[in-house]
């Protein structure tokens, strides 16, 4: 029997490899026979990058950068230099978890660490660009990105410095940058601008205002139109253009990015449908299955993507949590690992969490086991 591993990450517990590595172990105790391959896996969000780097054989590399209010912070990001590639994720070096709450305010925040980072993976000769875009403390439509890049915008790097863009200057990018391709996990369709822009949808839990958003909306229409008379850009706007505070936008415009859902992403960056394709079981899962599972979930898109490749294959989901899972997501069955009363803390420790996966995997595959004979 074939079975391929691929869970997202217990949070709190366990990370997408040692969860499937107790799941393989569990597999294994019950079927010793069994051929068994695990693979990382995540949505786009935190832990992609770690993910699609231990999948690809890749190596984590740090670098100092601008952090989000304007100092420094060292970020992480990996490289599989084999294949030029880059794997970055932007809340690394402008995420909201950067920002102390009594100092978030999308005005004072900006993307620029996140351009420093592309630039030093430029440098070291990476071309294929991998990029997760959630989690950012911004809504600079990517100014900050961009002027690290080169582009010159006759203003600050800041938020509040849309506000005084009137030209566009293009002569100091580097010209790598046209060799170099990017994709962008990005799991929103919301426009740029608008009553479901960045502004309006997210802008309020970086800290601003009902005023900040009104500016910031206006400022952003006028940057992004700017930029379309710039660029040439057919349509100003585009869904999924207001993901990060406009940095799908910046992608998508300004270098070419294709913006595609985050699991998409991942399972494509790993090559993982090859082998599902002549699986027999698929064991996935998370921390908690419920009713997001189907919307976009790590656990959903790979059991989707196996029943598309293989009508025939077997979805199983784990999760520390099960509640209320649709149909939709793919899964044939799921099944909670808590195997006797506990606190959450207790639930939550790396050891607990692996016993209990791989002692639930166990049972699942002595039944399949007898189902097989």
């Amino acid at each position: 029997m074939k079975i391929i591993v691929a869970t997202d990450s217990f949070k709190g517990s366990l990370t997408s490899l040692e969860a499937g590595a107790a799941a393989r172990d569990g597999i294994l105790s019950a079927m010793p026979t069994a051929q068994v391959k695990v693979f990382p896996l995540a949505d786009g969000g935190e832990g992609t990058c770690r993910a699609i780097i231990a999948g690809l054989g890749g190596k984590l590399q740090s670098v100092e950068v601008t952090n989000p209010l304007g100092g420094k912070v060292t970020a992480e990001f990996g490289e599989v230099p084999d294949k030029k590639l880059a794997v970055i994720e932007m809340a690394t070096a402008a995420g909201l978890t950067l920002v102390p709450e009594s100092q978030r305010n999308p005005l004072n925040t900006t993307t620029y660490g996140v351009g420093e980072m592309i630039l030093r993976a430029v440098r070291d000769g990476c071309r294929e660009f991998v990029i997760g875009i959630g989690g950012s403390a911004t809504n600079d439509c990517g100014l900050g990105m961009l002027t690290a890049l080169g582009y010159n915008f006759n203003a600050g790097i800041f938020g509040r410095d849309l506000a005084n863009v009137t030209t566009i200057d293009a002569s100091n990018v580097p010209p790598e940058l046209r060799d170099c391709t990017f994709k962008i996990a990005c799991d929103v369709t919301n426009p740029l601008t608008g009553e479901n822009g960045c502004s309006a949808v997210y802008a309020p839990q970086k800290g601003a205002t009902l005023q900040i958003v009104s500016d910031m909306d206006a400022w952003i229409k006028n940057f992004g139109e700017l930029s379309a008379a710039f660029l040439k850009l057919d349509k100003v706007s585009v869904a999924g253009d207001g993901a990060a505070g406009g940095l799908g936008f910046a992608f998508r415009a300004y270098l070419r990015g294709e913006l595609v859902s985050g699991v998409e992403l991942v399972l494509d960056a790993l090559n993982i449908a090859e082998d599902l394709k002549s699986a027999d079981v698929l064991i996935t899962g998370e921390g908690r299955l419920d009713f997001q599972t189907a919307q976009g979930k790590a656990p959903s898109g790979v059991a989707k993507l196996a029943k598309r490749l293989n009508p025939n294959i077997i979805t199983i989901g784990l999760g520390g949590s099960v509640a209320d899972v649709s149909d939709e997501a793919g899964l044939d069955a799921t099944f909670a690992i808590l195997r006797t009363p506990l606190t959450l803390a207790e639930a939550m420790r790396k050891a607990v969490t692996a016993q209990n996966i791989f002692e639930t995997v166990k049972q699942i595959m002595k039944l399949l086991a007898r189902r097989k004979k």
